[in-house]
């Protein structure tokens, strides 16, 4: 059996759910509903979420009034799994939430209110356009959006694969010299078949630990 952490909601368990399914030797193990060993886990997915908490900035934020909804106790143990996941060098997929607490665990900001990018259209309609960096693996020509923080100063430890075709909010990362990590935005989740060659990546990488 594999061990992949996350934290997920409860709003978000069937989505989360389908794409798990053809995978049953894969146990999910969601910190939501009590401890997980991280140094038992074989990868690590960070899901989407409320906005990640000032105290876990790398640097005081410039105005953290504009901060929704924060979980701090859910930001520590997202923070700490990463560490140990990353330390490890364990496959790594960040969803939303998890994009911007990947950018600041490796030292980069967040840019705390941006527009457009939470409207109830765009909440699980693919129909946000998107421009790549040349030699990108993992495309999709228009996604979901349901945001309203982004990335700023990107980690030296990252690069960008992909913006917003518009407004260049950044919206999928990788993590540099690294066997296999990534952060994205929008919510692959929400749409199955479109995103299911993202997950089975993933969870390919998953596999070959065996």
């Amino acid at each position: 059996m594999l061990h992949l952490a996350s934290w997920i909601r409860e709003k978000d368990d069937d989505y989360f759910g389908q794409f798990l399914a053809p995978h049953p030797q894969i146990s999910l193990h969601n910190a939501r509903l009590g401890p997980v060993d991280l140094a038992g886990m074989d990868a690590l997915l960070v899901t989407g979420g409320p906005d990640v908490s000032a105290q876990f900035h790398p640097e005081p934020p410039a105005r953290p009034e504009l901060i929704e909804d924060a979980q701090p106790d859910r930001d520590a143990w997202e923070f700490a799994a990463l560490g140990s996941a990353y330390g490890r060098g364990l496959p790594i997929l960040c969803i939303c939430k998890g994009i911007q607490d990947l950018n600041l665990f490796l030292g980069g900001s967040l840019l705390l209110d941006i527009p457009n990018h939470d409207l109830p259209e765009t909440e699980t309609q693919n129909i946000q356009p998107l421009r790549y960096a040349t030699g990108v693996r993992h495309r999709f020509e228009k996604v979901n959006s349901s945001h309203h923080q982004a990335l700023d100063r990107v980690a030296d430890a990252l690069e960008v694969e992909a913006w917003h075709a518009d407004d260049g909010i950044i919206e999928q990362v990788r993590i540099r010299n690294y066997p296999w990590g990534m952060g994205v935005q929008y919510h692959p989740e929400r749409d199955l078949p479109y995103y299911t060659s993202l997950f089975e990546d993933f969870f390919a990488q998953i596999h070959a630990k065996k």
